[in-house]
Formats: structure tokens, sequence, C-alpha cells
């Protein structure tokens, strides 16, 4: 496994794409296009996930020149059970294949022993410790949820330290964010919770800054609140953002631009369904259901473009 820093490896990346999207793989069956949505409506576990595996290599084919970095929700292949865990590690072996960063959005949050097993599969890999490990998914980062405290990012950090990078909830993207995450803490300023968050894991992550000057370990904000958005990236110019929310929750370019540093960099911009399902779009409607991965295809280069040029005019506004 490499050692160079995450965040420097994924700087890299978008620099040479010139790109900041990043592909969410949420392979919702329900939604799958006709070509796929006979095995998709299967019951049999392993034809559905035969259905998963062909989504997912037909997408990674068609936006791999589009994207640095892929983030395949766990969940939508845990639900099928083993065969759904063997379809996650062949597409994050698919994505390495073809040069792509991989986030894996699992959200986990745990302490001691449990995290450290959440963190050992889904960022280990047989190279990761002594020879006799067990190997992990090997994803390059992940989401993770540290609102049980600083000590359930420590199993995580373990693997910060191997070259492999975390994204540390603060400010969610879904409107129930408010119920918890913007509750005003006494003391220490009288910070929102979301901003303790985003304070912690700049702690965590201080001693991970690499050579392009941005921490391994990076926090959620939703594109959804802009406002939020902004004071936290004022706050914490180290951090690198993962910002979902854009496109089918709502958000656009003018919404996440001021994610970024006054260098145009420091974030990545995820779109799930907004990418996966742009078949559905009226826009792409002259495609058709056949074409969905030319749909995918042509709604990445527009959400690219869009955000590109928004960055350039914060930048410019900044200056």
């Amino acid at each position: 496994m490499t050692r160079t820093a995450f965040a420097d490896r994924l700087d890299a990346a978008i620099e040479a794409k010139a790109s900041p999207v990043c592909l969410g793989i949420d392979p919702q069956l329900e939604l799958f296009p006709a070509p796929l949505a006979h095995l998709a409506s299967s019951t049999d576990r392993e034809v559905a996930a035969s259905a998963i595996e062909r989504f997912a290599l037909e997408l990674l084919d068609a936006l791999c020149d589009l994207v640095a970095v892929v983030k395949p929700q766990v969940a939508f292949f845990e639900r099928l059970g083993p065969p759904g865990w063997v379809v996650l590690e062949r597409v994050v072996a698919a994505a390495h294949a073809r040069g792509l960063l991989v986030i894996a959005d699992a959200k986990r949050g745990d302490i001691a022993s449990t995290a450290a097993a959440y963190a050992d599969y889904l960022l280990g890999d047989d190279a990761a410790a002594a020879p006799a490990a067990l190997r992990g998914l090997g994803a390059d980062a992940m989401t993770v949820n540290a609102y049980l405290g600083a000590d359930s990012l420590e199993p995580f950090l373990r693997h910060v330290d191997r070259g492999r990078g975390l994204y540390v909830l603060a400010k969610t993207s879904n409107p129930g964010s408010r119920d918890l995450q913007d509750l005003v803490i006494a003391g220490a300023g009288a910070r929102p919770l979301y901003a303790h968050a985003a304070a912690l894991a700049a702690s965590a992550g201080a001693a991970s800054i690499g050579e392009r000057g941005l921490s391994s370990v990076g926090i959620v904000v939703g594109a959804t609140h802009p406002e939020q958005s902004s004071a936290l990236r004022a706050a914490h110019p180290t951090l690198p953002f993962l910002v979902p929310g854009y496109g089918a929750q709502g958000a656009g370019p003018a919404e996440v631009a001021c994610a970024f540093d006054p260098r145009g960099r420091g974030a990545i911009v995820n779109s799930s369904r907004g990418l996966c399902f742009a078949y559905r779009s009226p826009r792409h409607r002259d495609l058709g259901p056949d074409r969905w991965a030319e749909a995918a295809r042509r709604e990445c280069i527009a959400m690219r473009d869009a955000i590109r040029a928004a960055i350039g005019q914060s930048v410019v506004a900044r200056s």
C-alpha cells in the first residue's frame, strides 16, 4: 500500500482530470434502466447483484475520464448480503484498475475493537499490516461518524498514517440535520455541534497535512447549506470537503463554490442519483433508457463545467 498522503493523491488526481466531480455509485435497483431492469427486479440476490455489477462497470467506463474519485454507497451492496459484498469488492477493484480513487461511503462510527474492525476491512488490504492480516476492501478513504467522540476516530486514524483518508460527518445535507447538528453547545465559543465536529476533524488530521497543504482527514458538508459551508471553509482552510447534495437534493454550482478554498481547490462535489440515473431527467429524454450511460456522461460533463465556472467566479470575487 502506498504511504503517499491521501490528500496529495486526491488533489493531484483532481488536477489531472480538471474535475472536482465525485461519482456517487448508489445502485438503487428500482431505478435501473430498462436494459437491466429484468435482472434488477429479480428476487434472487445473485441475479440482482449481477445487475449492480453490470450497472457500476458501465458507469465507470462511461465516466472514468471525467472524474477522479468515486463513492460507492455501501448500503446498496449490503442489502444483497454476501453477493452484494462480493460485487462491492469487484467494483472497488475495477475503479482502481481505471485509475480512480475510491471513497467507501459507510458512515461508520464506533469505539475500540469494533471501530478497528470497520476500519481494517474498509480501508485495509493485505499489505496494510502483518503479512498474515486479513485482506480488506482497500478503499482509499471512507466516511465516518465521529459523534461518539474523539476516541471513536482513533482506530481509523491508523490507516490515515498508511495513506488512507477520512471524511468526518459535520453538516450533512439532509433537512433533519438541523435537529442535532445545529444545536449550539455552551462553552468553547458557543458553537453549533457541527462546528465542533469540524474542529475535531481538523485536530485529528493536523499531523496528516500533505505537501499540497491539505489534510487527509476532511469533513462532509452538504451543498444544501452554503452559509455553513462558507463559514467552515473560512475556519478550516486545510480541511478537504466532501460535498453531497448536488442535483437531486436541490443544490447547484452556486451553492458548492463556497466549499472550495481561495485557490479553487480542497473540495469534491458528489452526485449520485443525478449521475447514475440521469436518463430519467427530461434533459436527456432524447437518449432513452437504452443509452442511459451516455446520459450519465452528458450530465457529468455539464456538472463539471458548471462547477468549474462557479469556482472561477468565486475565486475572482475573493481576490
